[in-house]
């Protein structure tokens, strides 16, 4: 692989005696990760059921290596939101955030959605998810990934962090910001990123994460985190803007983060041309940056620092977890389609819906969770899509079958990993579900799982499955 000169320079400059170690990890192969979502199912329990050959990622609890051979994304675990592909470093920012139950999240620069899937399944269906990306395309495929995840009490945007800033004011009690960047500890994965680097490297992004950063930080509450993240090496895009974002804000500070044995702290800057002197930027402490370098871990090259502003602490009191709620005691399905409320009361949500709204927005049936601040944004997804309403006909949302457990509807059907019919399920095709399979089968509307977890819906017609999983999620091979 043939690296920027200049990057080379640059990274020398920083590991000195180690360079050569570096330079020869990118001729190994990179390591491949899932992490399990914890929305679903646990590390422990997934491990029991999982056909996988896996080994613990040690910076995180819930994230393993797999071996390259084995199809993750083929398996119908993978079609249930059980886990997600992701790159081991990858795992840090979000692990690193410290998330509690009630919390209003804001993930700023969001999609694909790797990060932001953790922060919504470490909420457990309370708070506020946020999920931000300026680009609409962006932020459709992030719309898909929550809702796989099963991710219900979420927000997707399509806005600049300049008008969500207008728009809430210090509002957020966590914020993520893994920011665009040059993409630097990304060669190994991408050597395409070298091209990119070349026609905009760290001089093009620096300003533009500052920008974002300070935002940010406007939209942070007193006693509120901020995680900032990026997946390269250059310290002007990453001690240099924290440093300087420190120096505009003096409310906010360095915190200490979750610290694993492998994570290097951060630098100043190139020896002779120090890019954050500790004379300038003396509220700057590199110890309290992670850095992560590819020939000291089973990961690509990160950064992340976590940031806090002043001010007290505060707790969210929470009601106890009850799970197996509906919406006929809130006297909302009075005011929806009948034949939308008639299926809706039948529906026991794994998660509380105490003070949820459902609420009609043109044919589209959503649940908005209390406290959700969306009124004038650009929004790909408000709350959990329930279902779609056309004349008086209702049809449940994929988003809805991801968002429940096999036992929040009384008749399903649930396919073994092992068992064809699953495979048939994910294509798309009509299936004849047979006398064998657990589960609870009669005339209607069916939740499809498998080995105890949602896949979608179809409909029992005549002894006949009628497939309704979401044509655009199907499996094509």
């Amino acid at each position: 692989m043939n690296l920027p000169a200049e990057f080379e320079t640059e990274v020398k400059s920083i590991l000195g005696e180690e360079f050569p170690l570096f330079l020869v990890c990118y001729g190994m192969e990179r390591m491949q990760g899932i992490r399990i979502n914890r929305q679903k199912i646990s590390a422990e329990e997934f491990l029991k059921i999982t056909p996988f050959h896996l080994r613990p990622i040690p910076w995180t609890d819930n994230g393993f290596f797999y071996d390259r051979e084995e199809e993750v994304t083929k398996h119908p675990h993978y079609y249930a939101g059980l886990y997600y592909v992701q790159e081991p470093s990858a795992m840090v920012p979000a692990s690193r955030l410290p998330i509690e139950p009630g919390d209003r999240v804001l993930d700023l620069c969001a999609a694909p959605g790797g990060k932001a899937t953790e922060l919504g399944a470490r909420l457990r269906g309370t708070g506020i998810l946020a999920a931000n990306d300026i680009s609409p395309s962006r932020a459709g495929a992030l719309v898909k990934n929550l809702e796989l995840a099963g991710i219900p009490n979420v927000l997707v945007t399509a806005e600049t962090p300049e008008r969500l800033r207008a728009r809430y004011g210090e509002h957020f009690d966590k914020i993520l910001v893994d920011a665009p960047c040059s993409g630097e500890g990304m060669f190994r994965k991408d050597p395409a990123l070298i091209k990119s680097w070349i026609e905009r490297g760290p001089e093009y992004y620096a300003p533009l994460q500052e920008e974002i950063l300070l935002n940010a930080a406007g939209m942070l509450r007193p006693g509120g985190m901020i995680l900032y993240s990026t997946c390269t090496f250059s310290v002007a895009e990453n001690e240099r803007v924290v440093a300087r974002v420190l120096k505009q804000c003096p409310q906010m500070e360095l915190a200490e983060p979750l610290w694993y044995e492998g994570f290097s702290s951060g630098c100043r800057g190139r020896m002779g041309d120090e890019l954050v002197s500790a004379r300038e930027y003396p509220e700057f402490d590199p110890e309290k940056c992670i850095r992560i370098w590819p020939h000291r871990m089973e990961g690509e090259g990160h950064f992340a620092a976590l940031l806090r502003k002043a001010g007290p602490d505060r707790r969210h009191e929470m009601k106890e977890e009850t799970g197996g709620e509906n919406l006929l005691s809130t006297g909302q399905l009075r005011e929806l389609p009948e034949e939308a409320a008639a299926f809706l009361e039948k529906i026991r949500f794994p998660f509380s819906v105490s003070g949820w709204k459902a609420e009609r927005v043109k044919d589209s049936l959503l649940l908005i969770p209390e406290g959700m601040a969306y009124k004038g944004l650009r929004c790909l997804r408000t709350g959990l899509l329930l279902g779609t309403v056309k004349k008086k006909r209702f049809e449940p949302s994929q988003a809805l079958a991801m968002a429940l457990k096999m036992d929040s509807w009384d008749n399903f059907i649930d396919f073994s990993r092992d068992d064809y019919r699953a495979e048939r399920y994910l294509k798309g095709e009509t299936l004849d579900p047979g006398e064998t399979d657990e589960g609870k089968r009669s005339s209607g509307w069916t939740l499809v799982g498998c080995d105890g977890f949602p896949l979608g819906w179809g409909k029992m017609v005549n002894g006949q499955l009628r497939n309704k999983y979401q044509a655009g999620w199907r499996k094509m091979s």
